[in-house]
């Protein structure tokens, strides 16, 4: 999935170490839940060696997952799979009425068009018997970590811009061939994403190629836009432009406590 998720070259990550990168399979899907763990893992080890470490996002869930703490709920990868079983037969819509039903209050706050949502919230409601809005109250402990939110913001205009202009080079670097190569897997979790699930649709002759390319722009832009949104939640985060990024520049990293 090397194109749809714009992962950085060799040249960008020369003398730079990265982590999660071709880390892990599409077959082995990751939580926040989980990643919070393996990546507080890597932290511990990292902070022996350094005063302070830069995480980059992304997923505003996964962030918040390894700053604040998430739920702790249950998983089962066999309940989950009848899920996953139940969305390719039934489709979403299925889905939709199963969660309205048994999850009312839930329902109303989840991404209704977000399968994967869908299905951790009818897991955890097999699991645990009870509406995953209540499950969803408590916290695991927090880290031990004092956290700093640097945030580079394009105006409006200018990032859209940029979106279409990725997208566009995404489509010349071979993504149409990336994501053909993965459709026998197009029920995989890790493949319901923004640049593959558009090209699914076009290979099953729902859509034109013209329209899975602009759904890919359109697709993309919204997913920009609830970033800021999640971002913009954010109490102390110092923002910047990439024309004036001194907001940022000019402050140095406090070391952690």
């Amino acid at each position: 999935m090397s194109i749809g998720t714009a992962k950085p070259d060799s040249v960008e990550m020369e003398n730079i170490p990265h982590y999660f990168i071709d880390s892990h399979s599409i077959h082995e899907p990751l939580s926040a839940g989980e990643y919070a763990q393996q990546a507080g893992l890597i932290l511990k080890s990292l902070f022996t060696k350094h005063d302070s470490v830069i995480l980059v996002g992304g997923s505003g869930l996964f962030i918040k997952s390894l700053i604040e703490g998430i739920d702790d709920i249950p998983g089962d990868d066999d309940v989950r799979m009848k899920w996953n079983a139940i969305y390719a037969e039934k489709g979403i819509r299925y889905l939709q009425e199963e969660l309205c039903s048994k999850d009312p209050i839930y329902f109303e706050k989840v991404d209704q068009n977000n399968p994967v949502r869908l299905i951790r919230a009818l897991e955890v409601i097999d699991i645990t018997g009870m509406p995953y809005s209540l499950s969803r109250q408590g916290k695991l402990q927090q880290n031990e970590y004092t956290t700093h939110y640097y945030i580079v913001n394009h105006p409006r205009e200018i990032l859209y811009e940029r979106i279409n202009e990725r997208v566009q080079q995404m489509f010349d670097k071979g993504l149409e061939k990336e994501v053909r190569n993965l459709f026998p897997l197009k029920n995989n979790q890790a493949l319901n994403t923004v640049g593959y699930k558009e090209l699914f649709a076009y290979f099953e002759g729902s859509i034109s190629y013209y329209e899975a390319f602009k759904l890919i722009q359109q697709n993309t832009r919204r997913y920009a836009k609830r970033q800021l949104t999640w971002f913009k939640g954010i109490s102390g985060a110092v923002w910047g432009t990439p024309t004036e990024l001194h907001p940022i520049i000019k402050q140095e990293i406090p070391k952690t406590n």
